[in-house]
């Protein structure tokens, strides 16, 4: 099994973050420091800072939360307001994807560092739903614009769906992540983001019950849906390599 995949698979690191330490010379497999691409088998010694990994938490955390602004999606203890100790759960979890420092609304976090790696593959064009409120009117030719692709980033974005909701507010249902995308996309049209809350992850929705800064676990039938999308995405996948 590949190194990262083992790492993974015991809910401590996604496969990014495995492959971050990796790079650093954090991990060695029966002593020796490991390198991209090495293999773990059965018996194997595999170590992280001299230490053993513990074995996965005997179950799968899966968790929606309502980020409020401020917050920072990541996992380093020495960033203020990190996403890991305002949820403060009592087991190792850590954030599927990013909802940028100013931003709010849905993201999930999980103890499953495979799920990340299937639910970030931008070829399976996950659906994310946002209400973006700008600075001034919303107009045809804005919408227009926005849901054809704009240049940021030295790239086109990707097609979209966008609607308008209210004068300054708009709906925009993207399937791919680029860096602040959102609002790169409004700046190049002219448009200042005000406000930016994501509303939704594929079929994981924010509703009324869920207040600004709270979480709650996914309920039986999200999950279950959810899965179903990733295990179609792998058989999709496992297929087209066939």
């Amino acid at each position: 099994m590949l190194i990262n995949k083992y790492i993974s698979e015991t809910g401590h690191f996604s496969r990014r973050e495995t492959t971050r330490r990796i790079a650093a010379g954090r991990i060695t497999i029966n002593g020796r420091v490991c390198v991209k691409g090495d293999t773990v088998a059965p018996g194997d010694i595999v170590l992280m800072d001299g230490e053993e990994i513990p074995e996965r938490n005997p179950e799968d955390v899966y968790i929606v939360l309502n980020k409020p602004v401020g917050i920072t999606c990541t996992a380093a203890e020495q960033v203020e307001g990190n996403i890991i100790q305002f949820v403060n759960y009592p087991s190792r979890i850590f954030a599927v994807g990013r909802l940028d420092k100013a931003s709010e609304g849905l993201i999930l976090l999980t103890n499953n560092g495979d799920i990340v790696n299937k639910m970030m593959r931008s070829e399976h064009h996950h659906e994310k739903e946002y209400v973006v409120t700008v600075d001034k009117p919303v107009t045809d030719a804005f919408l227009q614009s926005m849901s054809q692709g704009v240049e940021i980033l030295n790239v086109v974005t990707k097609p979209c769906e966008v609607y308008r909701q209210d004068e300054n507010v708009f709906r925009i249902i993207l399937t791919q992540g680029l860096n602040l995308q959102i609002r790169r996309m409004c700046k190049a049209l002219g448009y200042r983001v005000l406000k930016l809350e994501r509303i939704r992850i594929m079929n994981i929705s924010l509703d009324e019950r869920l207040k600004r800064g709270e979480w709650r676990h996914l309920e039986k039938q999200e999950l279950g849906l959810l899965m179903s999308q990733l295990d179609l995405d792998q058989d999709q996948d496992e297929a087209g390599d066939e």
